[in-house]
């Protein structure tokens, strides 16, 4: 939020503005930018005006926390679980969670890593998730005829190589990526995805009708 959206919401600001805020010191500067009074001067409000929506600091970054789930997890078990004509259109619809910003956040989510080094309960929360998203990506393999030993092993895969992405910030332009991803979905699903199927994946970040 600028400081012009800021202003227009009244002298107090909003709750919404105070974590966006949060988000964006978190993601260009790291945790110990998450600070009450540098927030609020890019928010130009007072300090004050912070407490008329959150208890303390720790209060905003369990909010951030929170909304670090919502970005990420949350999607993506929403993705391995969405609807597919075959196993390797569903393994499409998770590399779309992925590669796609407005579903999954990989700045955020490579803010929240490097935080969890220096916090043990951000550290447990980041298992947590890791969790959640691994058994999703199992649940869904196993949904379509993989054994679970096996399911757990292409899982762990999948995952890995994407939050590897994420972590190393590969720097790969979008044609090299989605190049890649017929033999990134044979790999993982053990099925190659049909021209229609890639068609309707190229178009989501092609910006062309399938």
């Amino acid at each position: 939020m600028d400081q012009a959206n800021a202003s227009e919401t009244g002298w107090r600001g909003s709750r919404e503005g105070w974590l966006e805020a949060g988000y964006r010191a978190l993601i260009d500067s790291g945790i110990d930018a998450v600070k009450i009074l540098p927030l609020a001067k890019r928010l130009n409000l007072s300090r004050t005006s912070f407490y008329w929506f959150f208890e303390d600091r720790e209060a905003l970054l369990a909010a951030l926390l929170e909304g670090w789930e919502q970005r990420t997890t949350g999607p993506l078990i929403e993705s391995a679980a969405s609807y597919a004509e075959s196993r390797a259109e569903a393994m499409l619809n998770v590399l779309t969670c992925f590669l796609a910003a407005d579903s999954f956040d990989s700045k955020l989510e490579f803010a929240v890593r490097s935080w969890a080094l220096q916090d043990e309960n951000v550290a447990a929360r980041v298992r947590t998730a890791d969790e959640a998203r691994l058994a999703a990506l199992s649940r869904m393999l196993v949904k379509w005829g993989i054994s679970d030993a096996e399911a757990d092993i292409r899982a762990r895969t999948i995952y890995l190589v994407q939050i590897g992405y994420i972590s190393m910030q590969a720097e790969e332009d979008i044609e090299t990526r989605l190049m890649r991803i017929p033999l990134y979905v044979k790999i993982y699903a053990d099925q190659e995805p049909q021209p229609r199927e890639m068609a309707r994946f190229n178009a989501r970040f092609r910006g062309t009708k399938a």
